[in-house]
């Protein structure tokens, strides 16, 4: 019999419905359950693409002897973490204090109020099984004890979502600092920043771009470069299929986390298709176009949104869809060429992953690129004829806003190159009206399912990443309803998600009250709700003229200049938008003719100074504020740059254009 998770909105939560264990999703009715009980609850939390979240299902919670203890000792509450990031933020920074780490799946115990006092992660069955005792056991004997451990626990995330760090303004030498700090953690042999497990560190890569730009600092460019041909080339890039898996296991990128997640690869298609503009690296721009294919092809929902993952596991296998052996190759390729596909692609006997198995890698470019292509394709379609892995189908708001802005940059930077360029405009348009579809009575909506939008409210960052999207769409399609709806997501924002600081809380006023009001400004898998609302204010400002936006933004970033300074890893989002802020950000508008503005147009994205906005049109366009009192000189297209609300005189040429923003 399925339990209270089959009508959920979240297939995270679906997948545990015909569970043994007696589910009860987020809400009062489970709180009240454990309080007319006199128990405590279980809060498990994780997400659809995790493979330890698999595995601890598997090992326990489909198992009727383990269920039988959990139903008993406590209320079992499942939760999505990518539905609810406001819940797992509170209980993932208890999992910190407690432990000194955290991850998925995560496992915590906490009173009826919701007030945590043990929490952990992944637990084998017997320990898992020990751990329901002694806390059902606890909580029978020891209640004041308990009570008093959860008491300090709430005092400490109260603390820790004040950060305590000291305010300052986001100067250019906190950002010279951050770009020091993280060429001191940059690994020389590997590329990217720290030890195994290595991350795709994409917000960081936008930043040392950035930087790069404003400083001309070789070593920025360096370690961007270094980084992204290192993961290009390794495991944890589909070099069949295009798109990178969610992380390495080890420090050289060779064997992946299997999950794909959607954040990582619109963020990843951002880094390599400005690598690409700055330096013309074809690796780059192929790895951007094989990345925007994969997002089209393999992402895309039926009603035109992006889903949130591919699953880490292929019928309880991890990465059972992807792998190869010698033995393989040749079954589809022959002998020879089964050969010369295991040299190219690093395919051994041992193997570099599990059971003999390898993980294609492409360590250099064979000088044979039409045979490359060829066998390529012929191991894609006979992969697509094994076992698939799951798809997470809901749209997460955020997520969705910055494939839209990874989009538009692509197709604005390189879209002439692109074959299949209008089928991503249509698809970047679509995915921008089903976020319009999110709105409801005047507030953003976080996922949506099979085009029916859930009931958990959006979190700062979906108000930041969207209202981003929307402000990159205005540049894109020159359309004033972009710019508009990006100024009512923002004016939201501000109203019910400010503190008295100059600061931001990750939920809104309204939002559900939980043991403590999550506060944290760091990035971590994805921009945080501070540097996602950052991004967008500061582009919104540029593109309607209004200072006060932009007077928010700087406000906001002194909460973050000091974790910029002393943790840069943690703050590239917002390391970018301070880029952006120091540079102007440059205010593009070309006057004129669209069709005969191209030339102009295309060389304002190519030559774009950190954070720049353009927008092109008829002079006087209706809801595109850069245009107004803008005419196209002698009939001619006109392009007119300002920098902080400073316009210099306008040009006529391209080359003139390119001059100013040089």
């Amino acid at each position: 019999m399925a339990n209270r998770l089959a009508d959920a909105t979240s297939p995270y939560l679906r997948q545990h419905a015909d569970n043994p264990v007696d589910w009860w999703q987020w809400g009062p009715e489970a709180f009240e359950e454990a309080r007319r009980r006199d128990v405590p609850v279980l809060i498990s939390i994780g997400y659809a693409a995790c493979h330890w979240c698999h595995v601890m299902a598997h090992e326990s919670f489909e198992h009727e002897g383990v269920a039988a203890v959990v139903n008993e000792a406590c209320v079992p509450i499942k939760v999505d973490r990518e539905e609810r990031p406001d819940i797992d933020a509170v209980y993932m920074t208890a999992t910190q204090a407690m432990t000194g780490q955290g991850g998925w799946p995560m496992t915590v115990f906490a009173t009826p109020d919701g007030e945590p006092f043990f929490c952990g992660t992944y637990f084998p069955r017997p320990n898992f099984v020990r751990l329901v005792q002694s806390v059902a056991e606890a909580w029978r004997d020891n209640r004041e004890a308990v009570l008093k451990q959860s008491s300090a626990v709430v005092e400490a995330i109260a603390r820790a979502s004040g950060m305590g760090l000291p305010t300052g303004p986001m100067t250019a030498q906190v950002l010279d600092s951050a770009a020091a700090s993280l060429s001191r953690e940059y690994d020389e042999r590997y590329g990217g920043f720290g030890d195994a497990p290595k991350f795709p560190p994409h917000m960081n890569l936008l930043f040392l771009l950035r930087h790069h730009q404003r400083t001309d600092s070789e070593r920025s460019l360096e370690m961007v470069r270094g980084t992204c041909e290192a993961m290009a080339r390794g495991g944890i890039y589909d070099q069949l299929g295009g798109g990178f898996a969610r992380y390495s296991v080890d420090r050289t990128w060779t064997v992946p986390h299997f999950e794909k997640m959607l954040y990582d690869n619109a963020l990843l298609l951002r880094a390599y298709a400005h690598l690409w503009r700055l330096t013309g690296d074809e690796l780059a721009l192929r790895v951007a176009r094989e990345t925007a294919d994969f997002l089209l092809g393999s992402m895309r929902t039926g009603e035109g949104g992006f889903a949130s993952a591919l699953d880490a596991d292929t019928d309880g296998v991890e990465g059972l869809t992807y792998v190869w052996t010698p033995a393989g190759l040749a079954e589809v390729l022959g002998d020879d060429d089964a050969a010369w596909a295991a040299r190219v692609f690093n395919v051994t006997e041992e193997g570099t992953f599990e059971h003999g198995t390898s993980v294609l890698q492409l360590p250099v470019d064979p000088e044979d690129g039409e045979r490359l292509e060829r066998v390529k394709a012929l191991l894609l379609d006979a992969r697509a004829g094994r076992p698939q892995p799951d798809r997470d189908d809901k749209v997460v708001a955020s997520w969705n806003g910055l494939v839209v802005t990874a989009l538009v940059e692509y197709l604005a930077i390189a879209g002439e190159r692109e074959s299949n360029a209008l089928a991503l405009e249509a698809a970047m348009v679509q995915a921008g009206n089903v976020l319009v579809d999110h709105i409801v009575d005047g507030r953003l909506r976080r996922v949506s399912l099979g085009g029916v939008v859930g009931e958990p409210m959006g979190v700062l960052e979906d108000y930041g990443a969207v209202a981003e999207a929307f402000c990159a769409l205005h540049q894109y399609c020159g359309e004033g309803r972009w710019l508009e709806l990006a100024g009512q997501l923002l004016d939201h924002a501000l109203e019910h998600f400010a503190d008295s600081s100059g600061g931001f809380y990750d939920t809104a006023d309204y939002a559900e009250r939980l043991v403590t009001r999550p506060s944290d400004p760091t990035d971590n898998a994805t921009p945080s709700g501070l540097s996602a609302l950052l991004a967008a204010l500061t582009a919104y400002s540029a593109l309607t003229g209004d200072k006060r936006y932009r007077d928010t933004a700087e406000l906001a970033l002194t909460k973050v200049a000091a974790l910029a300074a002393q943790h840069a890893r943690f703050a590239g989002y917002s390391c970018a938008t301070g880029e952006a802020l120091l540079s102007g950000p440059y205010e593009i508008a070309i006057a004129g003719p669209v069709g005969e503005a191209e030339p102009m147009i295309e060389a304002a994205w190519r030559a774009a100074p950190p954070g720049a906005v353009i927008v092109a049109g008829e002079p006087d366009a209706p809801g595109v504020p850069l245009l107004v009192g803008r005419p196209a000189l002698s009939g001619k297209p006109t392009a007119y740059v300002c920098r902080g609300f400073v316009c210099d005189a306008p040009v006529t040429t391209v080359d003139e254009l390119v001059a100013k923003l040089s």
